[in-house]
């Protein structure tokens, strides 16, 4: 192959592992900041929250398919083991989600983020096991830091934190099966969707019915909130699909750790959960291994510089 292709074609890699980075860290940053938006919905049980979820970001998606004219999501849907896959991620993440909203409106913020902090450590070991990603000394050292940090944390809590553990494991898969499976993220959300929107809409209208759902009933802002949940549910979940295609695991594994950092001062400075000073000790040796792995990041994008010059 000539230099000159060689060359355009390290170039193309570098730009679409940059994007990747780019597009991760939206999602992350988003994820962060949205138990402001679901703590708005607090008058709302959550499980009617996640039914509005489900469904107004399948109104959303299929927009999308009718606006692009896509026609791979059918050819997906005719592939057992693509179908199957789909149909496991989309459980992992609707139980997630559900999780998730349950742990914010009933002021368990800090420990919904200690399950976040969780995540990136089983994203990494899942990189080393199952994908063979290899660590260095520093990223290898970063990565026991981290362990120590959660774990001190994990028993400081005088309980086995089911909320933590579900809201990691669940995360962790979906994120695996994002990484191996390859399916392009807009159809693979779409499908997703597909499989839980009957059941969502089924409870909407069951509520409805019986005349105790919060749709159009008491506030038009809650009914812009439900509509536009949609909006707050897919456009992080595509970018963080983009943005897992691109990178490996384990990178996708730390910056895992913006979301929870950010629901973590969430938690203490806007909603006055309570923070002891063993978990300000454990969240401070979690920083120390992000920084001891940008370091590893760093050194390693130099040397690759150095080898593409020469």
């Amino acid at each position: 192959m000539p230099l000159l292709q060689l060359k355009f074609l390290e170039m193309d890699k570098r730009s679409s592992t940059t994007a990747g980075y780019i597009y991760t860290l939206q999602a992350f940053l988003t994820w962060g900041i949205l138990p402001i938006y679901w703590k708005l919905l607090n008058s709302v049980p959550a499980f009617e929250i996640l039914a509005h979820r489900i469904f107004w970001s399948f109104i959303l998606l299929f927009l999308w398919l009718l606006w692009t004219k896509q026609k791979r999501i059918w050819d997906l849907l005719k592939q057992k083991k693509t179908r199957n896959s789909l149909l496991l991620s989309s459980l992992l993440i609707g139980s997630n989600w559900g999780l998730y909203i349950y742990a914010v409106n009933s002021n368990q913020i800090i420990e919904a983020s200690l399950g976040y902090y969780i995540t990136p450590l089983i994203n990494i070991m899942l990189g080393i096991i199952i994908l063979k990603e290899k660590l260095d000394k520093l990223k290898l050292s970063a990565l026991i830091v981290a362990c120590l940090s959660v774990l001190y944390l994990t028993l400081d809590y005088g309980q086995f934190p089911w909320i933590s553990i579900y809201l990691a494991v669940s995360f962790s898969l979906y994120g695996l099966i994002k990484k191996t499976a390859g399916i392009e993220a807009m159809p693979a959300l779409s499908i997703e969707t597909l499989i839980l929107t009957p059941v969502a809409a089924a409870f909407i209208g069951y509520k409805m019915v019986l005349g105790s759902g919060a749709l159009f009933v008491n506030s038009s802002f809650v009914d812009i909130l439900f509509i536009l949940s949609g909006v707050a549910t897919t456009l992080p979940l595509y970018w963080f699909a983009k943005g897992a295609q691109r990178i490996p695991l384990s990178s996708v594994g730390f910056m895992q750790y913006i979301a929870p950092s950010i629901m973590l001062i969430l938690g203490i400075v806007m909603y006055g959960e309570t923070f002891k000073q063993e978990q300000a000790i454990a969240f401070g040796l979690i920083w120390i291994a992000l920084v001891m792995y940008t370091i590893s990041m760093i050194r390693n994008t130099r040397k690759n510089k150095i080898k593409g010059k020469g």
